[in-house]
């Protein structure tokens, strides 16, 4: 059996903007390129000539610049978000008030919600800054998602009682970007924590979605026909 081909993870430069590619090499015959979730993709084919892989990167270039110029936030979503002290986020009905300090003598990355809603983030000033930029996203996460948990375990909870009265283990979030959650074949739900920033009705119909795993874990059409009896309306969130 062949090995799937490794993506090659690259950064090309678009008017000066740093944008991150994933290049795909697949059996296919033409070259394209389109916007994915977290970077541009390129897919090239297997059999490509360099002289040929040259041309096309320079010609999908030109194609970046240009949707660039029609829509000067296209590439908005492939930069990493930088936090600074006196940022306010939002998430549901919370408001929080960022805190940053660099402290020379640390050695590791720190945090905690204050009494008063504000969050107060302690980085090592020794850290590279691409290393705090990666603690700010991951602190805030994993602080966000501990002050939410009671409120999800809740609904949760509710909504098993209401639909499927089966057992819950645990209820657990996680800093994760490849799904909204998981349910295991135990009971371990497990939401990433993107999900606290969604509408309530995405987050009940997430909720309902791993909660229907209990019963069924596939995506079958009695799956599906537990999620429409909780949500007959799940197919429009």
């Amino acid at each position: 059996m062949n090995q799937p081909l490794k993506v090659e993870k690259v950064f090309w430069y678009v008017n000066e903007q740093k944008v991150p590619v994933h290049i795909h090499r697949e059996a296919r015959r033409n070259s394209r390129v389109s916007f994915g979730k977290s970077a541009v993709l390129v897919r090239f084919p297997l059999r490509i000539a360099p002289a040929e892989e040259a041309k096309v990167r320079s010609f999908f270039n030109d194609k970046l610049v240009e949707w660039l110029q029609k829509k000067p936030q296209s590439f908005d979503k492939y930069q990493p978000r930088e936090y600074k002290t006196g940022d306010r986020l939002q998430v549901g009905a919370r408001a929080y008030v960022l805190d940053i300090q660099h402290v020379p003598e640390k050695k590791g990355h720190t945090g905690q919600i204050e009494k008063n809603g504000a969050v107060s983030l302690q980085l090592s000033a020794a850290a590279p800054d691409e290393a705090r930029r990666k603690a700010v996203s991951t602190l805030l996460s994993r602080l966000i998602s501990w002050d939410f948990k009671p409120e999800i375990v809740r609904r949760v909870n509710e909504l098993n009682y209401l639909y499927f009265k089966k057992p819950v283990k645990s209820v657990n979030f996680k800093y994760n970007h490849s799904n909204w959650g998981s349910c295991s074949s135990t009971g371990n739900l497990n939401f990433s924590s993107r999900l606290l920033f969604a509408p309530d009705d995405v987050i009940d119909y997430v909720i309902i979605h791993e909660l229907s795993h209990l019963v069924e874990l596939n995506h079958s059409d009695r799956f599906w026909k537990l999620v429409s009896n909780a949500m007959p309306d799940y197919e429009t969130q």
